[in-house]
C-alpha cells in the first residue's frame, strides 16, 4: 500500500492552456495587445522542455522555473510582437503562471486521499510558485517537493527519488499521478507507482492523453476515482 502520493501540476492538476491565455488577456489586453492568446499560450509552453533541457543536459546551472519561463518568454516576444515589452510588464505576465485554475476535480478529490495519505506535488515549478497555486485553488499539500528540493528536472530520477526521501518513504511506497505517460514512465523507472489521469483536453479541445501510452498501476478518469480507487474513504 502507498504511504504517499506525489502529483504532477502542469495540465494534471492545473489548465495551463486556458490560465496562462486569460492571464495575458488580463495584463496585455489594457496596453493595446491584441493577440490570439491560446495560441501564445501554447508557444509560450513549447519551450518549456527545451528550457529545462539546458539544465539536465549540464548546459547551464539550475534556476528555477520562474526564471526558465522568463527565459522562454524572451524566446517568444518577436514572434508575436512584443520585442518592446517593458519588464515590469513582462515580470508581471510571467505570474500568469502563478494564477493558473485547478480542474474542477483536484480541490475534492485530493481532500478525499489527504484523509488517508501524504499528499505533496513533485513538479518542475519551484516552491513560491507551487505556494502560490495552492492558495489560489485550496490545495493542502503536507509538503512541497520536486525539481526546486532536487535541484534538477523531471524526468531525472533524481527528482522523484528526492521526494520519496524527503517523506522517509522507500521509493515502492510512493504513486506518481500524472496526465503524462512519459512522466509516469521516469517515476515507474524510479521505483514508484504509477496512476494515469486522463486530461484530454490540456492543450486544448481534444489535445491531451486520452489514455496512458504505457503500463500504468492505475488508470482514472478523475481525482475522484482516484481517490475511490485508492479506498480513500474508507
Amino acid at each position: 500500500m502507498a504511504k504517499a502520493l506525489f502529483f504532477d501540476v502542469f495540465g494534471t492538476m492545473v489548465d495551463w492552456y486556458r490560465g496562462v491565455a486569460r492571464e495575458a488577456e488580463r495584463v496585455l489586453a489594457p496596453r493595446g495587445v491584441k493577440l490570439d492568446w491560446l495560441e501564445f499560450s501554447k508557444a509560450w509552453r513549447a519551450q518549456y522542455q527545451p528550457g529545462m533541457e539546458e539544465v539536465r543536459s549540464g548546459q547551464m546551472p539550475f534556476a528555477r522555473l520562474d526564471v526558465i519561463h522568463r527565459r522562454m518568454l524572451a524566446r517568444i516576444q518577436e514572434r508575436f510582437g512584443l520585442e518592446k515589452l517593458d519588464e515590469a510588464t513582462a515580470a508581471e505576465l510571467n505570474l500568469a503562471w502563478h494564477r493558473l485554475d485547478a480542474w474542477p476535480d483536484v480541490a475534492p478529490g485530493l481532500a478525499r486521499m489527504q484523509r488517508k495519505f501524504l499528499l505533496a506535488p513533485v513538479s518542475n515549478g519551484n516552491i513560491a510558485l507551487m505556494a502560490d497555486l495552492a492558495r489560489r485553488n485550496d490545495l493542502r499539500w503536507d509538503a512541497i517537493l520536486g525539481a526546486e528540493i532536487a535541484r534538477d528536472y523531471k524526468p531525472k530520477l533524481e527528482v522523484y527519488c528526492a521526494a520519496a526521501a524527503a517523506f522517509d518513504c522507500e521509493p515502492h511506497e510512493v504513486m506518481m499521478v500524472a496526465a503524462h505517460s512519459s512522466d509516469l514512465a521516469a517515476a515507474a523507472q524510479a521505483g514508484l507507482r504509477t496512476a494515469f489521469v486522463a486530461r484530454p483536453d490540456e492543450h486544448g479541445p481534444g489535445r491531451g492523453e486520452p489514455a496512458p501510452q504505457g503500463s500504468v498501476d492505475l488508470a482514472v478518469a478523475d481525482l475522484g476515482e482516484l481517490a475511490r480507487r485508492l479506498g480513500a474513504d474508507a
